[in-house]
């Protein structure tokens, strides 16, 4: 057989037994946002499963911090699309970060909210549909991710990794409130003030939710892409497989409670401090 003979042949082959090899490549791709700027971003299309995550990034990060997490979800069938936040990375040509106000509720930091919207209308635009779309941020990420899904509320569901009461003045707690979807929330116990933050953040989307749709994830130490990595990678996918606990008739009906449930099923009763601060978010 003569070697054109030998490539077709070879050509015939690849194509019948990894005809999708080349679609689920990663690309680099350049999201727009309503208000002008060009995002940098990285898309892998999902292989055997229908969820991608939308990957948002903390302050002063990039869209390569999530490498070690979106290798996790590619191995486990799902696709992603991390982006580079406006002022980070690669999405620098209207400014920097670090030049950006800190304050007030129409800052660039809060207008992150329509980077993310971009990232959503990307992934529609690509037939997926808002049920298997997913936002996970870590830091400012999961307070963008809030307020994201605030504004796109048909999506399945949100992570937040290290979530703050305020960062630059972005603030979830409202939007956390407002949200009807699957809410996933991680924190570390070594740092009190960030854990208490994402237990009340827990409490409200417990109320507003209820106990099937709320995932609380805990860890001693570290914080944001570093938590996510070293602690909660798999936990992560696996709330990503499955980020609504499936119903259980009790043959008894119970009795009515307030109490929240963590990623084992395993009942939490929220502290004398979260019970006490909750009320006080919850009312404007």
């Amino acid at each position: 057989m003569n070697s054109l003979k030998k490539g077709c042949v070879l050509a015939v082959l690849t194509g019948l037994f990894f005809p999708a090899f080349a679609a689920l490549k990663a690309q680099n791709v350049t999201l727009s946002t309503k208000d002008g700027w060009s995002l940098a971003a990285i898309y892998q299309p999902a292989s055997g499963k229908d969820t991608t995550v939308i990957l948002l990034h903390d302050l002063g990060k990039k869209k390569e911090d999530f490498t070690s997490f979106e290798k996790a979800l590619a191995k486990a069938g799902f696709g992603y699309l991390a982006l580079d936040l406006r002022g980070h990375g690669q999405s620098v040509g209207k400014g920097v970060y670090k030049t950006f106000a800190r304050e007030g509720a129409d800052n660039p930091f809060n207008q992150m909210v329509l980077d993310g919207q971009a990232a959503v209308e990307f992934l529609k635009a690509k037939k997926i549909a808002p049920e298997n779309i997913i936002l996970l941020g870590t830091g400012l990420g999961a307070n963008i991710a809030a307020k994201t899904a605030e504004k796109m509320p048909d999506v399945e569901g949100i992570g937040l990794i290290s979530p703050s009461a305020n960062i630059r003045d972005v603030l979830p707690v409202s939007s956390i409130r407002a949200y009807k979807g699957a809410v996933m929330i991680a924190a570390s116990a070594g740092d009190r003030k960030g854990f208490l933050e994402a237990s009340i953040m827990r409490n409200v989307a417990f109320l507003t939710t209820g106990e099937g749709n709320v995932t609380f994830l805990t860890a001693y130490d570290f914080a944001g892409h570093e938590l996510l990595d070293k602690y909660l990678t798999q936990s992560a996918v696996q709330w990503v497989e499955t980020p609504r606990k499936p119903e259980v008739l009790p043959d008894v009906k119970p009795a009515a409670s307030t109490i929240a449930t963590d990623t084992n099923s395993v009942l939490i009763t929220p502290s004398g401090t979260e019970e006490a601060l909750v009320p006080s978010v919850l009312m404007d």
